[in-house]
């Protein structure tokens, strides 16, 4: 009885352990899930070759070719032209900015004038007793001397003997000095050699001027152009046969202008070259010295090309293509590189298709399509 006891459990336990076998004996294990590559999708542009023009871009300052800073060579009291000797007043060429009083300079010159008159008086006599067929030319030219006008040229003679009585009289060298005085008198008067404006002015109606005084600046409004500092290895790029773009961006407008010269030496700090730039027909009234613009230089074609955006380039000179449904990492040739493009001209083939997005964790091989653009932003 005991016996029966023990085996009855032993066997019931023996048959739930066949039992959980032939069950999992019948389960079927549930389908594996197909593992699909991976492909990126990313926007792109197919290659078209053609002939591309280069940019240089710059910025320069508008500034006049002509300052001039007006100095006193003469001592007197300062007194007023026919404009006001003020900062920012406007003149026309041939304007009498300014004088220098002149009394004392005239009296000089009336009296060595008279002096002139005198000596020269003396030798009429003698050039009409041994050479009168001289005689009415120098006697025209006595009664051509004045003292309300600049003493006239002297006749030109050949005749040694002649020369000989104008110098033992004194008479070229009292000459010469009249000379010098009325160049000392033009001194005193300070015309507008163009027109402008003044810049500044360092001395007002009244004061007394020295000689060596720095009496102002002025500047020439026709003759204006910009200075335009481009780096050295883009002067090779310029093409000065066509028009340069310039933008100033406190007017909001835009004009053409023409290169003018090219400096041909290196600043050592920035090493830049300047290019002078000079505005086509501009309107003076709105320009003003010291502003500055962006400069647009024209540069030569590079053909068989194409532009592409910086920020594609990998290591300086790498570029991703799609190329059989797979990102191809390809090696490529770069013309120019310019603000925010490249010119790329060669590793690249017509119709090619470049990646324009910038990627990340990718590598060359990986399985790659072009997005594809809905209509409405294709449109835009």
């Amino acid at each position: 009885m005991k016996t029966r006891t023990v085996f009855i459990p032993v066997v019931m336990i023996l048959a739930a352990v066949l039992i959980m076998v032939l069950l999992f004996s019948l389960r079927s294990d549930p389908p594996k899930s197909e593992v699909l590559p991976q492909v990126k999708i990313v926007e792109t542009s197919v290659a078209s070759l053609r002939n591309i023009p280069s940019t240089i871009i710059g910025l320069g300052k508008l500034a006049s070719t002509q300052p001039l800073v007006l100095y006193s060579e003469v001592l007197g009291t300062i007194e007023q032209g026919s404009i006001v000797f003020l900062p920012a007043q406007s003149f026309k060429k041939g304007d009498l900015l300014l004088k220098i009083d002149d009394r004392q300079v005239r009296l000089d010159i009336n009296s060595t004038k008279s002096d002139f008159l005198n000596a020269l008086s003396s030798v009429l006599p003698e050039i009409k007793v041994d050479f009168p067929e001289e005689f009415e030319t120098w006697q025209s030219y006595f009664n051509k001397c004045g003292f309300d006008a600049p003493l006239p040229v002297l006749p030109e003679t050949q005749n040694q003997k002649i020369k000989l009585f104008l110098s033992r009289f004194n008479v070229f060298k009292i000459y010469f000095s009249v000379r010098n005085l009325e160049i000392r008198l033009e001194k005193h008067f300070f015309y507008a050699p163009f027109n402008g404006t003044i810049v500044s002015t360092d001395i007002r109606e009244g004061a007394t001027a020295r000689n060596g005084s720095r009496l102002g600046e002025i500047l020439n409004l026709d003759d204006l152009e910009i200075e335009v500092p481009i780096p050295a290895n883009d002067v090779i790029w310029i093409d000065r046969d066509k028009p340069v773009k310039l933008y100033s961006s406190e007017l909001n407008r835009e004009w053409q202008g023409k290169i003018l010269r090219t400096g041909k030496s290196i600043d050592q700090k920035t090493q830049t070259v300047s290019v002078y730039v000079k505005i086509e027909t501009p309107t003076h009234k709105d320009l003003f010295s010291g502003m500055f613009f962006k400069v647009q230089i024209p540069g030569k074609l590079v053909a068989n090309a194409l532009t592409v955006p910086r920020k594609i380039i990998y290591k300086d000179n790498y570029i991703y293509c799609i190329r059989d449904g797979r990102l191809d990492y390809r090696e490529i040739r770069i013309a120019r590189r310019e603000t925010d493009t490249v010119i790329i001209d060669g590793g690249i083939l017509e119709g090619d298709t470049l990646v324009t997005e910038v990627l990340q964790g990718v590598a060359g091989g990986m399985l790659a399509t072009p997005k594809t653009i809905p209509p409405a932003e294709r449109s835009n």
